[in-house]
C-alpha cells in the first residue's frame, strides 16, 4: 500500500486511522554518547568548575596590576566673634591622585601627587587662597618574609594548577558519564534481546498448547499434557511482561542520561557490538592508565599546590624585614594650582627618606609550626598519591582479567546456547513422533531460553568490562571522538 493509499483510507475512516507513526532513527553507541556529553545535567553542572577557576587565575594575577586611586575631600572651620576677635572662616580642599605596583619580587612601588587649597576669610596671609603641590615616589622590598619571585608568583601558579585540577575533574565527569550511557546502552540492548527471547518462547509455547490440544482430540494425549502446555503459555506470558517492564525502564534509564526530560521520547533501534578488541595487556593498560586517568593527574596536580604552600610557608616563617625609601617633591606657596604643579615639578622643594622596618613574632612559633604543616601536608599527599598508583594497579589488573574471562564466557555461553538448540530440536522431533511429552519439551525449551540469555548476559558482561577498563585507561573519549569543550 503505497502513501496516497494509506492517505484516502485515513480520510475515509476518519482520525482514528491516522498514518503509522515513523519510527526512530536507530541509536549507536556513539551517537548516545555525543548526546550525553551535551545534554546530561551532571556534565552541565561540572562545565561552571573551570571557568570558575580560569577566574581565580585573573583574581591571582589581579593582584600584580597596577592600581590606581583618586581621593578628593573639602572642608570648613568657622569660628564665631569673641570680644575684640573677629569671626574666621577657614575653607580647605585637596585632591591625591596615586598609582601602585606590586610585582612579583614583592616590591611595592608607588607614585601620588596631591594638590591643597586652603582660604581664610578675612585673609591673614598675602597668600589667599593658597595652593601646594606635592610629587612622591616611594619603594618598598621585603627582604625575608614574602621576597622572591617563588613566593610572590605561587598564588598565580596555585590558580593556574587549581585551573588544570578543575579541567581534569571535568574529564573524570566525563569518563563516569560516559561510562554509565555505555552501560546503560548495553543494558538497553539486552533488554530488547530478552524481550525477543521471551516472545519467542511464548510463541513455542503457544504451538505446543495447540498442538497438544489437538493431539487430545486424537487420543494420544492426554488432559495433563495439555495443562502442562497451558501452564507453560502462562509463565512464557509473564515472561515477556517482565521483559517489557524491563525494557521501558532501560529506556528511560538512558534518556536520563542522554537528554533533559526526555523520558517520553522514542529510543531508536539499538544494537550490542561485538567484541572486535584485541585482549589487551596489564602492562600497556597501566601505562595508559597513568597517562591519561585525570584522578591520578589531578592528585599529581594538587600534590604541585602543596608543594608550593610549603615554600610559601617556609619563607614566611622568617621575620618580616623590609627596606623602604621615598622622594618626595613639593612647591612654595603658590596662588594657583598649575603654578603650584610647576614649582613642584621644578623641584622647589625635595625630600627624602630611606627606613628599615623589622617585625620578629615571639620565638617564630605561629609561622613555624605553620611550614611544618604544609610539608606535613606535602607527605601526606605523596603518600596518598602512591596509595592510589597501587589501587590503579589493582584496577587494572582486574578489569584486564575480567575482559579476559568474559571473553572466554561469551564462547562458552554460545557453545551452551547452540547445544540447548540441538537438545530442544531433538525433543520437539520426539514429541512429534508421540515419544515425549510436553512436559519434556518445556523444560528444553526453558532450557534454551535460559541459554539464550546467558549468551546475552556473557556479551553484556563483556562490553561493560571494557567500558571499566577504559575508564580506568582514561581513553574512552579518544575511542569514541568525544570533543571535550
Amino acid at each position: 500500500m503505497n502513501l496516497r493509499r494509506l492517505a484516502f483510507t485515513a480520510a475515509l475512516l476518519g482520525p482514528a486511522a491516522a498514518l503509522p507513526a515513523q519510527p526512530a532513527a536507530p541509536l549507536t553507541i556513539e551517537d548516545a554518547i555525543q548526546r550525553a556529553l551535551r545534554r546530561n545535567f551532571s556534565l552541565e553542572t561540572e562545565r561552571f568548575n573551570p571557568a570558575i577557576a580560569r577566574d581565580a587565575v585573573e583574581v591571582a594575577t589581579g593582584g600584580y596590576l597596577p592600581e590606581f586611586s583618586l581621593t578628593a575631600s573639602r572642608g570648613m572651620v568657622r569660628t564665631g566673634q569673641n570680644g575684640a576677635t573677629l569671626g574666621a572662616k577657614s575653607e580647605t580642599g585637596d585632591v591625591r591622585l596615586g598609582l601602585t605596583q606590586r610585582f612579583y619580587t614583592g616590591t611595592v612601588a608607588s607614585i601620588s601627587s596631591k594638590i591643597d587649597r586652603t582660604e581664610i576669610n578675612p585673609s591673614v596671609t598675602t597668600v589667599n587662597p593658597a595652593y601646594n603641590a606635592g610629587l612622591t615616589l616611594s619603594l618598598r622590598q621585603p627582604l625575608l618574609a614574602g621576597a622572591g619571585l617563588r613566593v610572590n608568583r605561587a598564588p598565580v601558579e596555585r590558580a593556574k594548577i587549581g585551573l588544570d585540577r578543575a579541567s581534569l575533574n571535568y574529564q573524570v565527569s566525563v569518563l563516569d558519564i560516559i561510562r554509565r550511557t555505555e552501560n546503560a546502552y548495553y543494558a538497553l540492548a539486552f533488554a530488547r534481546e530478552q524481550l525477543e527471547v521471551r516472545r519467542l518462547s511464548l510463541t513455542l509455547a503457544q504451538r505446543l498448547l495447540h498442538e497438544a490440544r489437538t493431539r487430545r482430540q486424537t487420543g494420544v494425549a492426554t488432559n495433563l499434557d495439555v495443562l502442562q502446555a497451558d501452564v507453560g503459555v502462562a509463565n512464557a506470558r509473564r515472561g515477556v511482561l517482565l521483559a517489557e517492564q524491563n525494557v521501558k525502564d532501560s529506556e528511560e534509564s538512558l534518556l536520563a542520561l542522554i537528554g533533559q526530560f526526555e523520558l517520553d521520547s522514542a529510543v531508536g533501534a539499538v544494537s550490542l557490538p561485538a567484541a572486535t578488541e584485541s585482549i589487551p595487556t596489564f602492562a600497556s593498560a597501566f601505562d595508559a592508565a597513568k597517562r591519561n586517568q585525570p584522578d591520578f593527574l589531578s592528585a599529581q596536580a594538587t600534590l604541585e599546590q602543596l608543594k608550593l604552600d610549603a615554600t610559601v610557608a617556609k619563607r614566611n616563617a622568617k621575620p618580616d624585614l623590609s627596606v623602604g625609601g621615598a622622594v618626595g617633591f613639593d612647591s612654595f606657596t603658590s596662588r594657583s594650582s598649575s603654578s603650584a604643579y610647576r614649582g613642584a615639578l621644578d623641584r622647589d622643594n625635595t625630600s627624602w627618606q630611606v627606613d628599615v622596618a623589622l617585625t620578629v613574632p615571639w620565638g617564630l612559633k605561629a609561622g613555624r609550626a605553620r611550614s611544618r604543616q604544609a610539608q606535613a601536608a606535602v607527605s601526606q599527599q605523596e603518600i596518598q598519591l602512591r596509595s592510589l598508583e597501587q589501587n590503579i594497579e589493582v584496577q587494572v589488573r582486574a578489569a584486564v582479567r575480567a575482559v579476559e574471562t568474559n571473553n572466554e564466557s561469551v564462547k562458552i555461553s554460545s557453545l551452551a546456547r547452540e547445544l540447548s538448540e540441538k537438545q530442544y530440536e531433538l525433543e520437539r522431533a520426539r514429541f512429534d513422533a508421540g515419544l515425549s511429552t510436553s512436559r519434556r519439551v518445556l523444560e528444553a525449551q526453558n532450557d534454551l531460553e535460559t541459554a539464550r540469555v546467558n549468551e546475552l548476559q556473557a556479551k553484556v558482561a563483556l562490553r561493560n568490562a571494557y567500558a571499566a577498563l577504559y575508564r580506568i585507561e582514561g581513553s574512552a573519549p579518544q575511542r569514541y571522538g568525544a570533543q571535550l569543550q
